[in-house]
Formats: structure tokens, sequence, C-alpha cells
């Protein structure tokens, strides 16, 4: 754990490092990077090297002041001689633990406890924080933390509005040429290629409903769920959100832009039993009855969040999700217990829906909810 904290911090520096050189990165890209320096050898410097390149995403534009800061800021290959440099405080060698006093604050100690000496103002790695947050299991979470984790579940929310389908459309600017499209242009320039058509990747609204359990067994969940689940609908506008426990309550009329947690309690106070029982199979019943013809199609993502605690008949449980299975493009089921390694989905109901479940994904903390995105696009 020590070892993964000080390439936190590193890495942190190093991308600010970056930033200050006028190279665009964001927290993902860190994040992606610390994950591409798990899996490697660190004490192999041409791949750390490498690694960082590909994972930070590096343009060519970008390539020569990348070079110049790893150069400057990470130790040669164990074995070879360091190139004679003034030596940075920032230098990292992944074959030594970082100097004390080196303005990096030791892992464990709370930023209260920071003296100026070892941690200047404004000089905290930012990276350190969020990723904390991101890791934090959701039962764990405090008021305090809430504010702050609506701030990234809104850019989260961002990447799923920004993100490239696989869909290519026409496009003026630039894109793969597309020859089909210049050879038919050229027919009727006489047969002469003045320009090429070009084509690009769309931008699509994605198409989603979902489904979430606020019984009981999910109130340690269910708020931070659903604060996700408005953050999505901010960027597709079209999304259907329906709460269940024992009575299934259409929530998309109430949904008014503002703050997460004042609309929390709209919404909880139009559920009823909210935090009480729960009966999965005649909700997600109902919800096939009375929205499946009008709300999904082949396009349509259903995500079902839910911990699957139901002792109620499943004769309607497995048979909504059959339906739902073969009438949506995907049903996710996001399940805040599959986050634990331990977890197997042997409680009556989770076994099933689990036939007609494309993916079962954990849903116990933001890191989870990020590596759902890709499977919403379309």
């Amino acid at each position: 754990m020590r070892e993964r904290a000080d390439l936190v911090t590193h890495l942190a520096h190093f991308a600010r490092a970056l930033r200050g050189r006028g190279v665009a990165l964001s927290l993902s890209d860190e994040a992606d990077g610390l994950t591409a320096l798990t899996l490697i050898d660190v004490g192999d410097r041409d791949e750390v090297r490498r690694a960082l390149r590909a994972a930070l995403k590096i343009r060519p534009r970008d390539a020569a002041a990348f070079e110049e800061l790893f150069a400057e800021l990470w130790s040669a290959r164990p074995g070879r001689p360091a190139p004679e440099r003034p030596r940075n405080p920032n230098f990292f060698d992944p074959t030594k633990p970082p100097r004390p006093g080196a303005g990096i604050r030791p892992p464990g100690r709370p930023p209260a406890e920071a003296t100026p000496e070892t941690v200047r103002d404004g000089e905290e790695p930012g990276y350190s924080a969020e990723a904390v947050l991101r890791r934090k299991p959701f039962e764990e979470h405090t008021a305090a933390d809430l504010l702050a984790m609506e701030r990234l579940l809104a850019r989260l929310a961002l990447r799923l509005a920004t993100r490239p389908s696989r869909r290519r459309v026409p496009t003026r600017g630039r894109g793969e040429a597309d020859l089909r499209r210049s050879f038919r242009r050229a027919i009727g320039q006489g047969g002469e290629f003045l320009s090429l058509a070009r084509r690009a990747r769309a931008i699509e609204e994605p198409r989603l409903v979902v489904l979430c359990d606020t019984s009981g067994s999910m109130d340690p969940y269910t708020r931070l769920l659903l604060t996700f689940v408005l953050a999505l609908r901010r960027v597709a506008r079209s999304a259907e959100i329906f709460a269940f426990n024992t009575e299934l309550v259409r929530l998309t009329p109430f949904l008014k832009p503002g703050r997460a947690d004042l609309a929390l309690e709209r919404l909880a106070a139009r559920v009823p039993d909210w935090s009480g029982g729960t009966r999965i199979g005649e909700c997600l019943a109902e919800f096939v009855d009375r929205y499946l013809d009008p709300l999904v199609d082949a396009r349509t993502v259903v995500l079902i969040l839910s911990d699957g605690l139901d002792r109620g008949d499943l004769g309607p449980l497995a048979a909504a999700m059959r339906a739902l299975h073969y009438r949506a493009r995907r049903v996710l089921w996001l399940n805040p217990l599959a986050g634990d390694p331990r977890y197997a989905p042997t409680a009556r109901a989770m076994a099933a829906a689990l036939p007609y479940v494309d993916r079962l994904l954990p849903a116990h903390n933001l890191e989870s909810l990020e590596r759902l995105l890709p499977l919403l696009a379309a």
C-alpha cells in the first residue's frame, strides 16, 4: 500500500508539471496512468516512459514536453547511471522511498497535520483527495462528502455526453475518408476528386431506463446511486427513472433542475414505503405490463440498481427479466454487494434474474460507476 501511495503522489507531481507546460491532462488520464504503473515493472525506465505516454494520451505536439519532464522527474533504469543534472526535489526513483520533507505529504497523515515545512500552500496533489473519494464505499460516505461527490458525478456524466458512438456520420470537419460518398461526389464533378467526403463517429444521447430499488436493504446506497442517475439525466434528457420497493413509481415527471439533495427529498416524498420492504418481481412485472412497449426498444439500455434481496415469488421476476432481455439493447444490473470480492449471486431473486442480465456489475463506489460509462454509450 505504501508503494502505491508513493506512486499516486509522484504521478500527481508529474502531471502537475505537465500541466504547467500546457499539456492537457484530466483526472481520468491520471487514473489511467496509475493503473498502467501498477501493471508494469516501475524499475524499468523505458517501460515506465512508454506506459505513461500511452496511458496519459500524450499528443504528438506535447511529446517534447513529456520527454523532457520525464527525463527530469523519473530515474534511470536500475543498473544504469542516471544522467548528470541538478537534483529536483520531485525526482522519483522507484527503487527508493521519497525523502522526508521533499514537499510530499506522508501517506496516511490527514491534511490538517501537514506543516508549512513539508507542504506549502496549494502544493498538495489534487489527484489524491479525489482518488480517495472515488474509491470510498458509498456506505461510508458522510454528509460532508455529498457535495464533492455531486460535482464528481456531474463530471462523470459529462463524459457520457461527449462519448462517441460506433455509428459514423458525414462531417465537414476532420474525420476519416468516406470513399463511397467521395465517388458519388466525383460523379457530379465530371469524375474529378476535387475533395474527399469525410465521416466521423457521432455523439449520440444514450437512451436509458433506470429502475432503482429504494428498499431498506439498499438504504446505504440509494442516495448516491440516485445522485448518479440524476447526473446522467442531465446529459441524457430522454432517460426514464423509476423507483421500486413494494410499489413501482415513475419518477420522471417529478425531476426538476436544481440541487441533487433537494431533488432526492422531493423524490423520497413521492415514493411510498421508502426504505421499507421490497417486491422486485411484482414491480418489474408491472413495469413490463405498463411501460415496456412505449419506453424500451432495441436502442435502450435498461439499468436495474438493486441488491437482489427479495423473498417473494420468483415467477413474475423471471418473466419480467425475460421480456426486458429480449426487448432492450442491453440489460445491466448494478449490485452494491458485488463490490465485495467474496460476493456470489446466490440470493434467490438475483439467481433467478441472472440468466437475463447482460452484465452484473458492482455499484459500491464512484470508481465502479465510472466503469459503467462505456456500456451506456451507443
